[in-house]
């Protein structure tokens, strides 16, 4: 008997234990199964996650090295056997250059660098907003403040540093040099901030989308 284990064999176990951590975390039904390229965290924090992509990241590999398992209300990522779960109401993710860095469930982050053409990124972006915008939506409702980064918002308006508007006075959000612009009627800079920097910016998006509509600008 030769040593090892068959690589179907081991797929297929592989595949019992993303399925019972899944089943553990109440993610639901599995959605779609992508490879991916994944790279190791880097220390401290987000300026840790800049550094890395002001300094480069390797080119990407000709055989992924992650799997990644898309569920209703979640997914899993396997890098070197071990299983993260990530939740969509909970994870933060951030989008840079030729990286894609998503926060687990125990808060540590999962790097994946992009190809060409990463179609697991839209569908993973879709189901985080379907998740947290609703939430986002009731917190600001209660009163509270929210923060993107160095954007911060309200009920009745948004702001960074020390520019801020009324959402009546909010036209849209538009990425400009790499930076998040906040478009103001009759204002030449609004708020704005690193692009970068900003975590899940694609449900500051939308959060600008909402209340700007419905404060009855065009």
């Amino acid at each position: 008997m030769t040593g090892g284990t068959p690589p179907q064999r081991g797929e297929e176990l592989l595949l019992a234990r993303v399925s019972a951590a899944a089943g553990r975390a109440h993610l639901g039904r599995r959605c779609a199964t992508y490879a991916a390229h994944a790279h190791a965290a880097p220390a401290g924090g987000i300026r840790g996650l800049l550094a890395l992509v002001r300094s480069g990241l390797p080119s990407v590999r000709a055989n992924p090295d992650a799997r990644l398992d898309l569920y209703e209300r979640g997914m899993t990522v396997v890098v070197k056997g071990r299983i993260r779960i990530v939740r969509y109401d909970t994870t933060s993710a951030f989008r840079q250059d030729r990286a894609f860095t998503l926060t687990d469930a125990g808060g540590e982050r999962i790097t994946l660098s992009l190809g060409e053409s990463e179609e697991w990124i839209p569908k993973i972006q879709r189901a985080v907003t379907e998740a947290q915008l609703p939430l986002a939506l009731a917190r600001l409702g209660r009163g509270e403040r929210l923060a993107f980064g160095d954007i911060w918002l309200t009920r009745e308006e948004v702001g960074s540093g020390v520019a801020s508007a009324q959402w009546s006075q909010v036209q849209r959000t538009e990425i400009r040099d790499g930076l998040v612009v906040i478009g103001v009627a009759g204002a030449g800079n609004g708020p704005e901030a690193v692009a970068s920097g900003i975590p899940n910016l694609f449900v500051l998006r939308a959060l600008v989308e909402c209340l700007r509509t419905e404060s009855g600008h065009p």
